[in-house]
Order: structure tokens, then sequence, then C-alpha cells
């Protein structure tokens, strides 16, 4: 299974993994063929429904649970079931989505289920407070969850830098110099289905302490964010987007400041990347996606999984040596 598809019987992206009750649960896009040509708004990514993927082992048979939820049953959405996150909390189990609402702006929802793999019944409308895509949410150890969320270009999160949602703020895509735009994050309230607060920006800091510059597209956030916590350090990693790469910040915090560390994944083939990180059977492991299953086709793309390593420093690292020596950690 180690660098194939995840699954071959559909197209999937944006792999949102968790270990509940001891098993690992994914949570992708159900991507899906379409005529609409590629385009930066994202128009050819026309997903409408959601699959959720059981192992219970890494390399074992992966379970097909079905679509646990439609386009057609959520009552706010227009259209573009886009990545997808999901959480649980007191024997409930909530998954967040975007999708554009019925003027076309991208809103995130939530949907509610008894079991890890739905089905999820949705909320009849989305979150207050919500926008952009791309949810992730973060229960700490203290119970406390976090959702973070936002994408540029199609994702409308250059639209929102005022507060409301500037339509004419869509065409400039992002800014060209200054401080790169940043993703967001909101505490849940008790009930995981609505804001404790406002939104806020999430800052991530380059080595030199200074907010990531716009200009760097090797290391400003674009889109999928993730945060994953290990030895007590939080780490929020990301793509950048038109670059194409996989990269992560760490801080002591959840809601940051986080500065960069470094990449995690190079450019796979197909435009985008998406991915999660998570621990399970005492090993971490990286779900990303690619489009080798589609031959290339960049709205048909395919889950795969590897396993990451820490060094002695706690970087990130796609092989088990550590710095300067041979060694497995």
């Amino acid at each position: 299974m180690l660098d194939k598809p995840l699954v071959t019987h559909l197209y999937t992206a944006d792999p949102s993994a968790h270990v509940f009750d001891g098993k690992l649960y994914v949570y992708p896009s159900h991507d899906v063929p379409t005529d609409i040509q590629d385009n930066d708004n994202g128009d050819q990514y026309a997903m409408n429904d959601y699959h959720v993927f059981s192992l219970a082992s890494i390399g074992g048979d992966v379970t097909d649970h079905g679509a646990v939820l439609k386009l057609a049953d959520i009552p706010w959405a227009s259209k573009q079931l886009w990545a997808p996150d999901a959480a649980t909390k007191e024997g409930k189990y909530y998954l967040y989505f975007p999708a554009r609402d019925r003027k076309g702006v991208f809103r995130i929802g939530v949907a509610v289920g008894d079991t890890p793999h739905g089905p999820f019944k949705p909320d009849p409308e989305p979150i207050l407070g919500s926008y952009s895509i791309d949810p992730a949410c973060f229960v700490d150890d203290d119970g406390e969850a976090y959702l973070y969320f936002g994408g540029l270009w199609g994702g409308q999160l250059q639209c929102w830098t005022s507060g409301e949602f500037d339509a004419a703020a869509y065409k400039g895509m992002e800014p060209g110099s200054g401080e790169a735009l940043r993703p967001r994050v909101a505490r849940l309230a008790a009930d995981m289905r609505s804001f404790a607060s406002p939104a806020q920006e999430v800052q991530i800091l380059g080595q030199d302490g200074k907010p990531i510059p716009a200009e760097d597209h090797e290391k400003r956030f674009f889109e999928a964010a993730w945060l994953h916590k290990r030895d007590g350090v939080y780490y929020f990693s990301y793509s950048t987007g038109d670059t194409h790469l996989l990269v992560y910040a760490t801080g002591s915090n959840p809601l940051g400041p986080f500065t960069y560390r470094g990449r995690i994944l190079e450019p796979v083939l197909g435009w985008t990347t998406h991915h999660s990180i998570v621990e399970f059977q005492g090993r971490w492991w990286l779900f990303y996606h690619d489009t080798t299953l589609s031959g290339g086709k960049n709205h048909l793309r395919c889950v795969k999984v590897k396993q990451i390593f820490y060094d002695e420093d706690g970087d990130i690292q796609l092989h088990g040596y550590s710095k300067g020596e041979i060694k497995l950690l």
C-alpha cells in the first residue's frame, strides 16, 4: 500500500486521517470526472459527496463506508464539497466541510453522526462566522477544540481581509508584496458546532522572526492547514499552492505564532497538494494525494500514505536517519 493509492475504485483527495476507537479513519474529498477546464477558481473540482474509509492497520484492507453525506442533503450549500475533516466529543462525531452557499461564497458547515463512519446529518446553516475552505479540527489534551481554515485564490480567503466578504478583492487573488495572507483559527464552542469566539489570524513567522512575506511563495500559506502535536510542540503544516510544497512551522500554543521549520513533501504529480499527519500504532504517517491514478488529471486524484520520522531536533523527515549519522530513530 505504501506510496500506492489507498483505494482505486474512486478518485480521492485531501485526506484527513484520525484514530477513533483504535482504528484509522480517513475523510477525503471524492473527486468526480467533469468537462470543466482547469482554472484558478477551481471550478473543475466539482465534488458532491463524501465517503469515509477505515483501516485496522496500514497496509491492510480498506473499508469504504459509502457516501456518508451528499450535497443534496445540505440545505444551505450549492456546490463543491471540498476538503473535509472530522472530530469527536462525548460519543458524537463531527464532519466539518466547506461548500459554496447559494450566493457562491464558501462557508464551512458541520454534520453530526453517531459513529466515525457516519452517516452524518448536516446542520441547516453553515457555522456562523465561518468562511473560505479547508477546515481542520484539532482537539488538544485539555479538551479545547480549534478549527483552522482558509485558502487563497478559489478558496476566497483574499476576500475577507476586512472581516466582510469583498467580491472585488477576488480578482487580485493575493498580495504581491508586504505580509502574506494568514490562515484563520477559531475556538469551537462546547457543542462543536459553533465558534466560541470570532476567527483570528494565525501568524506564521520566518526564521528571522518576521512574518512570511507575500512574495515568498515557497513558504507562504496557500491552503490545507493541519495541526498536530508531538512532545508538547504544535506542528502547523500547510500547502504553498502554486509552488506545490507541503511545509510546516512549529509553536508552543495552538493559536500560534508558528515559526517556519521546513518542507515535508516536494511537489507531486498534479497541481494541488493536501495532507494530514497522524500517529497510529506507534508510528507517524503522512496522508497526501497525487494524480497518478488518473495519469495526471488535476481534478482526479488519489490518496496515498507514507511514514514520516522526527530527528533529535523534532524536524520532520521522510527517512529514519538522524542528523549526521546512519541510525534508525
